[in-house]
């Protein structure tokens, strides 16, 4: 404008200049100079404040993670203690039920000879006289008087299970826990004591370092508050006295309530996440602790290097700042998503090893462990619980008619409709193959498993469409209760078993309840007896052939010969059905020894030609190797036979060879040694002492039927029996599969370098006069 502008309506007079417009109050705030600072001030801010949070969060994940690790380690420990204290005892108890039998001069030896006391190199087990003295000792120098023992007099006054205080041993090395229970006269008087003794450390052998650190804890408190044993590191010591109340101050029934606090243990005044349980059965109680200082290591560790990083952060510039805030951001998502994809997959780590792969149903393993879980329950809260044993009625029928597929369809279906027929809080599980098992934890009134059992029956035998074809199938059911017919895991689906083969014997399709009176020795078993008395004599017995096939070359190798029963009024009886009665009754001996020779006889008179040598295997049963003349017997056979020895292979199971390891291998030494093969049968069917069969080297391993029943359709049974086979070529020179079934098993076998196999696939049992000359 050039000049001052006029109002209108008022010539000449000036209008007043307008004001320039304000500035925003915070407009100075945008300037470079104010404003990077103060985005840097923010930024820092922002970055130092995540860096505090993922500190403190890494300090509770460790806390957590402590807590977590103490409850799981007290958990182990007390199942370790528990086990071993439960051994202690029922040693005891056999002590003292052999000593009110055979005396104290008998009592041990018996018991050690069935082998029913706990290994002498870690117990001692004595017997005390009514004054304290020594009688009878597991240790040829263990003498004297125990009368001022504490765990002597604590059973003066009643029928209880004493826990000693810790005292040196002999050597003075270290300390010696002492559990003893009364021994008792005829009359209910006081006869001594029975005692076992063990290396107090050994009750904190499970010490392991790396899950535990330097100043872990483990310790077995008595119920006087004095330590029997503790064991921090590598330094174990005892009689350490502490206020039990305060050790144990909130036990709970429930392992998962079991609480876990952070303090300064007034035993040896280190800082420990420490949990502590009494054992419901015994006069003691487990404390764990683990090092509040180790246990933190991680989260220090992971604290110093977010600070490193922040510092470093904090000294960049701004737009390095925030690339930096960027990139962390995305580092901590790329985390939260590796993270959850690793719960993910142990999640579904945890399902697979937990359930059965084809139907979804718990597989035998995690049964085991909630019927274990339930029968401590029932212990506990003094209700019963059931279990029913299911069995497919002709099952194999559906396999080799329809095939496989059909058949695992039909084990999906039937596990639908078993899982729809009992209760949310009932357990249904899957065996293996077309075995099924039901766990009933409540209401187990004869009405209410009638009713069950019932259900089931009527939603198996409904209509089945399989390979578009309509069927119908049905099972057979067999139910144990607890605890009116047995109070373990084993004796409980044992029960249920005998139970549904009576039900197959019935007819099948119908379920039985188990009786003991009814499965106990009837007139019909003891007619048996008579009738299996007479049969060798009266030439009733045959012998059965099943070929051996090389997988190589296709020739058969070797025959496995199979005791057949004709009764001339029951007609063919099973193996199974007289077997167990002979070896009970010692028939098996004779029987057995018929067998041999019959057996050699036919080996040498069917022998194909000296460039084809045929073996002839015959089993041999506990009862057999306990005969002092069967050595003596059998070379006797191999002179009248005039059979060459290394055309005759004997055999027995992995369960006979353990119940007396070292006489066994003895003997099959001897038996060897006469130039016969010796073979292990039924292998893989358990895994436990794997261990000890590298004592003896065997010819042949015979893999059990279990092991490779479905290798050829589970990736996971695949692999169990190619290690199945890797470990039998260890043990022997040549590796058998028996009952192969189909022809992918033997496809399988053959690639997986199995040596031998048979099975039904190559032939079923054949009698000498229809055997190929």
């Amino acid at each position: 404008m050039n000049g001052p502008e006029t109002a209108p309506g008022t010539p000449g007079t000036a209008q007043a200049p307008r004001p320039s417009p304000r500035r925003p109050r915070w407009g100075h705030l945008s300037e470079p100079r104010v404003l990077f600072p103060l985005l840097s001030v923010l930024l820092l801010g922002v970055l130092w404040t995540a860096t505090v949070g993922l500190m403190r969060q890494e300090y509770a994940n460790s806390r957590a993670a402590a807590i977590a690790a103490t409850q799981k380690i007290t958990e182990t420990y007390e199942a370790q203690i528990v086990r071993s204290l439960r051994e202690i005892d029922r040693t005891l108890g056999a002590v003292a039920y052999a000593y009110s039998l055979r005396g104290s001069r008998l009592a041990l030896p018996e018991l050690n000879g069935r082998g029913l006391l706990l290994p002498p190199f870690l117990f001692t087990i004595s017997i005390t006289d009514r004054d304290g003295n020594l009688i009878a000792s597991t240790r040829d120098d263990q003498t004297g008087n125990v009368a001022d023992a504490d765990y002597f007099q604590a059973q003066q006054g009643g029928t209880v299970l004493a826990a000693g205080l810790p005292i040196p041993d002999a050597q003075g090395s270290g300390q010696v826990l002492s559990f003893s229970r009364r021994l008792e006269e005829p009359d209910g008087g006081f006869a001594g004591v029975a005692v076992v003794s063990v290396d107090a450390s050994y009750f904190v052998s499970g010490y392991e370092p790396t899950a535990m650190g330097e100043q872990g804890f483990l310790g077995l408190l008595g119920h006087d508050g004095i330590f029997r044993v503790t064991r921090s590191g590598e330094a174990i010591t005892s009689g350490t006295r502490v206020s039990y109340d305060q050790v144990v101050s909130q036990g709970s029934d429930d392992l998962d309530m079991t609480p876990v606090t952070l303090a300064v243990n007034p035993w040896d005044g280190v800082r420990r996440y420490t949990a502590a349980r009494a054992l419901f059965e015994f006069p003691l109680a487990v404390v764990v602790g683990l090092s509040a200082d180790e246990q933190l290591i991680p989260a220090r560790t992971q604290a110093r290097r977010y600070w490193q990083r922040s510092a470093a952060a904090s000294v960049a510039l701004l737009g390095v700042m925030a690339l930096l805030g960027r990139l962390s951001w995305q580092l901590q998502q790329s985390r939260q998503r590796e993270a959850q994809e690793q719960i993910e997959h142990a999640k579904r780590v945890e399902y697979m090893a937990h359930h059965d792969n084809l139907t979804g149903l718990p597989n035998r393993g995690f049964f085991s462990e909630l019927l274990n879980q339930s029968l401590a329950a029932a212990k506990r809260y003094q209700h019963e619980l059931a279990v029913l044993f299911l069995d497919l009625d002709r099952f194999k029928l559906i396999n080799d008619t329809l095939g496989h597929d059909a058949g695992d369809d039909l084990l999906k279906q039937v596990a639908t409709r078993l899982s729809s027929a009992v209760r949310e809080s009932d357990v249904v599980s899957r065996l293996g193959g077309d075995e099924f098992v039901v766990l009933l934890p409540e209401q187990c009134d004869e009405a209410s498993l009638i009713a069950v059992a019932q259900r089931i029956l009527e939603a198996v035998g409904k209509p089945y469409v399989l390979a578009g074809n309509e069927f119908r199938v049905t099972v057979s059911i067999g139910i144990s209760r607890y605890p009116d017919d047995a109070e373990d895991e084993q004796s409980l689906l044992k029960n249920a078993d005998i139970a549904m083969y009576r039900a197959k014997e019935s007819g099948r399709n119908n379920f039985q309840i188990y009786r003991a009176e009814t499965d106990a020795l009837s007139l019909e078993r003891l007619n048996l007896e008579a009738a299996l008395r007479l049969a060798l004599e009266r030439q009733e017995f045959s012998v059965y052939y099943q070929d051996q096939l090389d997988l190589g070359s296709g020739e058969v190798t070797g025959m496995e010969a199979l005791l057949r029963w004709r009764h001339p009024q029951l007609g063919l009886v099973l193996p199974r059905q007289f077997l167990p009665l002979a070896e009970e009754t010692g028939l098996i001996l004779p029987i057995g020894k018929w067998v041999m020779e019959t057996v050699c006889r036919d080996c040498v008179a069917q022998q194909p030609s000296e460039d084809r040598r045929v073996t002839r295997i015959v089993n041999l049963s506990a009862r057999q190797l306990a005969d002092d003349h069967l050595l003596r017997d059998l070379s006797d056979i191999l002179r009248r036979t005039g059979i060459d020895p290394s055309l005759l292979e004997v055999g027995i199971t992995e369960e006979v060879l353990l119940k007396d390891m070292p006489r066994v291998v003895e003997i099959l030494a001897d038996i060897r040694a006469l130039g016969v093969r010796v073979a292990i049968d039924n292998f893989g069917a358990s895994y436990s002492s794997l261990s000890t069969l590298r004592q003896f080297r065997f010819d042949t391993v015979n893999i059990d039927r279990s092991v490779i029943r479905d290798a050829a359709h589970s990736a996971e049974d695949r692999r169990l029996t190619e290690a199945t086979i890797a470990m039998g070529k260890r043990l022997a020179f040549t590796v058998v599969a028996e009952g192969v079934e189909t022809e992918e098993q033997a496809t399988f076998l053959r690639a997986a370098s199995c040596d031998k196999a048979q099975g039904f696939l190559f032939g079923h049992p054949q009698p000498r006069e229809q055997l190929p000359v």
